[in-house]
């Protein structure tokens, strides 16, 4: 179902036809030309490609943002409060509010950073939260957190740049709020943990999916960009090692690689994109990392279940925006629940990312679903159940015409001195029609989300 149009997309739609078609054809060239890229790996092999963009953007409208941004604020203090005691004195487990076996099993919990704390006790960084708005009651439902190494916000920037030189006349006659205060909120929030030193984004290098992101934002924020064998830890203190082969100090790390892969000595040993001696710096207070080694437990596909409850422990607050209806089969009701309603219910593995693990009750045959049963009775904390929300379509110029497509939002929130809400994001549709997978690792595309008011 197509979102409702409104007075703003009437406005936008008026400029739009009054536009030269040939201007879509010079948007995708000026894209190529500055390698807008997200790279695959498919059956063992490196994909370089151009990620797959649209010109028609969605618009959401100031009004209906400000909710989104409370929403988003409520939430991801929440989640800091619960990074941030889970690793020190664990309450919310102690008062029952989560069975520690739960934390426990979580693939993204590292006890051995128990006792930790970071600096300025920031854990959730930078967050992309997605969402999708739900057809049937016209509200915005959160589907996943991401609280360790989220992309995309670089898409919507470099987009928004094109869309600028190529239509002007959208951003003279519309009230569309500007973006590009996105690298000072990053910067800031760098620079507020920062221990003593400058700041850089650690890629593993040009092979990464994402590496047109970690180029891009290194020079936006005014960050180095450097890889593993740029930088030393000496005397638990990291350094860069410039052109010249001076050791500069190093205060913050925006670190764009897995928690298994950041420090070979600590982590995986046979890692060649991390730092050696890394996490004994972290773990002196010596740098901060952003965001902070643990974080995999809040993205958790089970962990995720418990968010509303969080908010309530933590801020005594009723939880603006409301998770999509989900299932733990490791509680004795739910699992009943599961197996009596497996055709109409998306099952989810929570150790997945991207789009990966992600089974639909309707489209499976009678014997697939008794097997995904016999599994999941097996590994009931494996997985994970939701109703399958009909979130809306947006428009799209594909192939020369418009069509409908099931479309998802990547909001992307900073903690640092306070939590800042980005006005814009990735919103990110599928290419083949009547897909509910958007995800870029699906092959999907991304267009522009323009915050809007008459």
């Amino acid at each position: 179902m197509l979102e409702k149009s409104t007075e703003l997309h009437e406005k936008f739609w008026e400029i739009f036809a009054k536009q030269d078609r040939q201007k879509i054809d010079q948007f995708k060239t000026y894209m190529d030309k500055f390698a807008v890229n997200f790279n695959l790996y498919k059956d063992g092999n490196f994909i370089e490609q151009s990620l797959p963009f649209d010109v028609i953007p969605r618009i959401i409208s100031t009004q209906e943002f400000r909710k989104i941004e409370k929403g988003l604020q409520q939430r991801v203090t929440a989640l800091n409060l619960f990074l941030e005691d889970l690793y020190t004195d664990a309450k919310i487990v102690k008062d029952g509010i989560i069975p520690f076996e739960f934390v426990e099993r979580a693939g993204g919990y590292l006890k051995e950073f128990v006792g930790f704390s970071p600096s300025k006790k920031i854990r959730a960084h930078i967050n992309g939260i997605d969402l999708v708005k739900d057809s049937k009651n016209d509200e915005w439902v959160i589907l996943e957190d991401n609280l360790r190494v989220p992309s995309g916000a670089s898409y919507p920037l470099s987009i928004r740049d094109t869309y600028r030189k190529i239509y002007p006349d959208f951003f003279e006659n519309l009230k569309i709020e500007p973006i590009k205060e996105y690298p000072k909120i990053i910067t800031d929030a760098m620079n507020y943990v920062n221990t003593g030193g400058i700041n850089v984004l650690l890629t593993p290098g040009r092979f990464n999916s994402a590496y047109y992101e970690h180029s891009y934002l290194a020079e936006k924020i005014g960050a180095e960009l450097v890889r593993a064998h740029e930088l030393v830890v000496i005397d638990k203190k990291v350094y860069f090692k410039n052109y010249n082969g001076k050791k500069i100090l190093v205060g913050a790390i925006y670190r764009r690689l897995d928690d298994d892969f950041i420090d070979p000595k600590f982590f995986n040993p046979e890692s060649l994109i991390g730092v050696p001696g890394l996490v004994e710096a972290y773990l002196s207070g010596n740098v901060a990392l952003m965001n902070a080694i643990g974080n995999g437990v809040a993205d958790d596909k089970g962990i995720y279940y418990f968010v509303p409850k969080m908010i309530e422990y933590y801020l005594g607050e009723e939880p603006i925006l409301q998770n999509a209806p989900t299932y733990l089969p490791y509680f004795e009701k739910d699992m009943d629940y599961v197996m009596n309603n497996m055709e109409k219910l998306v099952i989810k593995d929570v150790a997945e990312a991207g789009g990966y693990g992600v089974l639909f009750g309707h489209s499976m045959t009678k014997l697939q679903i008794e097997d995904l049963k016999a599994t999941i009775k097996a590994n009931p904390r494996r997985f994970i159940a939701q109703e399958l929300i009909e979130f809306y379509d947006e428009k799209c110029y594909l192939n020369n015409e418009l069509v409908n497509r099931k479309a998802d939002f990547r909001a992307y929130v900073i903690m640092g001195e306070d939590v800042k809400v980005w006005n814009c994001g990735l919103t990110r549709y599928a290419l083949e029609e009547g897909n509910y997978l958007v995800n870029s690792s699906q092959g999907g595309g991304f267009k522009d989300t323009w915050v809007m008011e008459l």
